[in-house]
């Protein structure tokens, strides 16, 4: 057994491992945000700074639950306020069951609410093998070349 674990549990494989699957996509990362004059980073760095200052203007309205025979179709009116709506990505959440993934369904944005300036509606089907009360919209900040949970922790969740 020692013959056959051995290469499986080397300092070369884990060496190798951190490389491929940290190291070099890291510096890539890395290469593209300082490419021209660090133009990534900065849209990144005021991504940030608005995500910080106006993340708690961010609201939810009445959240629809249909289940339409094997699909639960739900809406969810969001008020961004003077938030971009680009710069956040709405989406349904449900925990993994036994030890699964988590369910992330992203939703897509239907129209705009009437006479609420910021206010939209977004909409999105999931299984009906769960109850639609597992899942749970919430509102995430999103931009490209961010990381986020990593770089942007917000989370805003419907209760």
């Amino acid at each position: 057994s020692m013959a056959q674990l051995t290469p499986r549990f080397s300092t070369n494989r884990a060496v190798r491992e951190y490389t491929e699957q940290h190291y070099l996509p890291a510096a890539v990362t890395y290469h593209e945000r300082v490419a021209n004059k660090g133009a990534v980073g900065s849209k990144i760095v005021d991504w940030e700074h608005t995500v910080k200052e106006k993340w708690a203007a961010l609201r939810f309205g009445e959240v629809k639950f249909e289940t339409r025979g094997n699909q639960h179709v739900c809406e969810v009116q969001v008020y961004f306020n003077d938030f971009d709506p680009k710069a956040a990505c709405v989406e349904l959440y449900a925990d993994g069951v036994n030890g699964g993934s988590p369910v992330r369904q992203g939703m897509k944005l239907l129209r705009p609410l009437d006479n609420a300036t910021g206010g939209f509606v977004y909409g999105t089907g999931v299984s009906a093998e769960r109850p639609a009360s597992d899942y749970t919209a919430r509102i995430i900040p999103s931009c490209n070349g961010a990381v986020i949970p990593l770089e942007n922790a917000h989370i805003l969740w419907q209760h």
